[in-house]
Formats: C-alpha cells, structure tokens, sequence
C-alpha cells in the first residue's frame, strides 16, 4: 500500500503503461464508456425535463390564475421583469418566451388535446430515454397510456406529458407557432424524439408540410411485405417531393438532366428524402447477358434495412414504368442484397400521376414499391442574370430615395 501511496505522490507524466490487457479489461472499459455515455444522456434529460416542466407550470399559472383578468394586461411583463431581477444570469425569462409558455400550456391542455396524448400512448417509442423522466419526483409529469384523470384536467390543470421533456424547449415554440392542430404537433414531437432533429431539420420537415405527405404515399407495401415492415415504409417515403434545390437548363427537359441536377447536390437530396437514406450511387450499371441497363438512383435505408432502388421520370406515369421498375428491384435483390438485408423497395418519382393508372398497374406485381411526385424544380434560364439583379437594386435604390424624399417633403 506504501508503494502505491508514493507512486501517486511522484512527480511524473501520464502515459500508457506497459500493462496485460485482456478480454475481461476490455470488455470492463468498454462498460465504463457505455456507462458515463448513458449519464451524459440521463443527466441532459433531466435537466431539460426540469426547465419544460417549469415552463409548463409557469404556464399553466398564467392560465389558471387568469393572471391578466386579476393584475392587469402588463403582468407577463412584469413576471419576466421580476425573474430576470431575481435570476439575471439565466435563460428564458424575457416577456416573450412567457408568452411562448402560455400558449404551449392552452395549445396541448384543452379536455381533447389531451385525451389525444393520452390516446396516443407508447406510439412514441423513447425506450430507455425515458427512465430519467420517470423518475422525476414530481406528480405532474404523467406517463402516456394513463387513464385520463378527468377532474384533474378542470380542477388543478393539465399535467405535463413526459415525451415532452426529450425535446427541447426552442422545438417546442416551432412546432406550436407553425402546426394547426394537436394531431400535427404530436407528429413532429414523435420524429423529433424518434430522429434526434436538430431545429433546422425540424424546421425543414414543417415547411415542406410532412405531416401531410408522409405515409399517404401510392404503394403496393401492405400487399406483399409484413404489417409492421409495411408501416415503417410508408412513414419513411413521401408522396410528394420538393426538389427545390436543384436546378435545370431549360424548361422542358429529360430524366438524365434532372438525375444530373439532384447528384449535385447530394447532401440535400439526402435531407429531403429523410433520416436514415445511405447514397449508394447513381446509374448503376446491370449486366445481363449482351445488355446493359442503369439504375437512376440507387439507395440503402439504414433502418430499414434494405435496399431502396429510385426510378426518375420527367413526365407523368405511364404503367410501362412500374415494370421497369419491378425489373430493377428483382436485380437487386439477387445480385447484391445479403441475407440480412430486407426485400429491396421500388420508388419511382414522376412529375403527375393518375391514381387509378398507378393502381392497375401494381396488379400481378409482387414486388414492394410506390410511386411519387416531385415539384418545384428550378428553371436556370428563369433566373435572373447578374446584370438583371443589378438593374432591379439600382431601381429599388432609387425607389427609397424617392420615398424618403416625400417623407421629407410632407414633415
């Protein structure tokens, strides 16, 4: 023990020693890592479950109390000018983020609203994430699936949903000052938890309105995969796509130059597809005897597993692509799926379809695959040049003038 004290004592730099390392030492720091990665993740759970449930309390207060009826229509100010005096180095306090809780609080508290959480119960999936909520020693955090305590709603107000303190407070705001309904903002509470999306993810998936693309996509997936694989599908692929990003030359142009203005810009095709989309490669080549075929966009979805092959079409859907299609897919699945992977999925996306052409046409198709649409894609010759951006801030330059100039004029 002597020796061990000294040694600590020592004067000395730290390295790596010449030690036995085997399996059991291994296999112990790799818990050790496992172990404070899991604090890390409780510890910022709880600590954002502690400041939404006083934004929601404080909240509920300014509700239940009827605070403008009883000290007048300045007292959130006057709250935030009073907690900020008492707590200057903190966050959240001003007049409008009071504001942003009071409305959260109505938004989800109405007798509906929360029969809907309630209803809504373990479809969002937290897993272990929500153990450090659950422990929370506080009687207004409920656990979804709970039989709705009624007179509790009326009489001491609605109590704080525990899926709320996964996402952060600023989420929150977006998704309440952009959403129209209940329905709305619980989807984007469940993909914020599910996906881990940052506020500009968030932010993009409410403006490019996937609540109401996502899963009403045209699709053959209940027919010929399994209930829950058929689920997952249709929530992962949209019925619409927003290629806003890319850019043509021309405005009537073929498959190839908008596969070309799409690869460009990867990284946004990737975000607009969604979570979870690996970029395999594009036109693909398949060998089969003296032919040779391309596959546009070839993709692999990391949590489905599977393979996911995308035909792109410039011009509506005709029912000659979905057998192309269905042709791509079986390639796929015998010459580079693995015995781990998923059946491969079909995604064809065309400027405009006709439901029931798309409909007949799945008939005798065993193959899973849907159809899409996509829009707003840029036309360069539309753009302006250069010299036409030039004119127009010469012409709004001049215009201010002229404005400021009748300001003065009329003083």
């Amino acid at each position: 023990m002597k020796e061990e004290n000294d040694l600590s004592e020592q004067p000395r730099i730290v390295k790596s020693h010449d030690i036995r390392i085997d399996t059991d030492y291994a296999e112990w720091i790799a818990e050790l890592k496992h172990r404070y990665r899991s604090a890390q993740v409780k510890a910022s759970v709880r600590v954002n479950a502690e400041k939404l449930l006083f934004n929601w309390e404080l909240g509920c207060d300014l509700v239940q109390k009827k605070a403008e009826e009883r000290w007048g229509t300045g007292v959130v100010e006057q709250v935030s000018l009073d907690l900020q005096r008492e707590f200057p180095n903190a966050e959240g306090f001003s007049a409008k983020n009071l504001w942003f809780m009071k409305k959260w609080y109505l938004f989800y508290s109405s007798p509906e609203a929360q029969e809907r959480l309630y209803q809504l119960g373990g479809e969002i999936e937290t897993g272990k994430l929500l153990q450090p909520v659950r422990e929370l020693p506080n009687s207004k955090l409920y656990q979804p699936g709970r039989e709705i305590p009624n007179t509790k709603l009326h009489q001491t107000g609605a109590e704080f949903p525990a899926p709320f303190a996964l996402v952060p407070w600023r989420h929150h705001v977006e998704i309440i000052s952009k959403c129209k309904s209940v329905d709305e903002a619980l989807f984007y509470i469940g993909k914020t938890i599910e996906q881990g999306m940052s506020r500009a993810a968030l932010v993009n998936c409410i403006k490019v309105n996937l609540y109401e693309h996502q899963g009403k996509i045209l699709n053959n997936f209940a027919e010929h995969m399994p209930a829950l694989q058929s689920k997952l599908v249709q929530e992962v692929l949209k019925e619409n796509y927003d290629f806003g990003f890319a850019t043509v030359k021309h405005e009537i142009y073929d498959e190839q130059e908008l596969e070309e203005a799409l690869s460009k810009s990867v990284t946004d095709l990737l975000l607009e597809l969604g979570t979870g989309f690996a970029f395999i490669g594009r036109q693909k080549e398949l060998i089969a005897g003296d032919t040779t075929r391309k596959i546009d966009l070839l993709f692999y979805h990391i949590r489905l597993r599977c393979y996911v092959v995308c035909e792109l079409k410039a011009k509506a859907f005709e029912p000659e692509f979905a057998g192309k299609l269905n042709f791509y897919v079986n390639a796929v699945d015998d010459l580079l799926k693995a015995e781990e992977d998923n059946p491969t999925i079909g995604l064809l996306i065309c400027s405009d379809m006709n439901k029931a052409d798309v409909q007949w046409s799945f008939r005798g198709i065993s193959t899973p695959m849907g159809v899409a649409t996509y829009n707003n894609v840029r036309i360069k010759d539309m753009l302006p040049t250069q010299e036409q951006l030039k004119e127009r801030m010469e012409l709004l330059q001049k215009e201010m003038r002229e404005t400021k100039r009748l300001m003065k004029a009329n003083k």
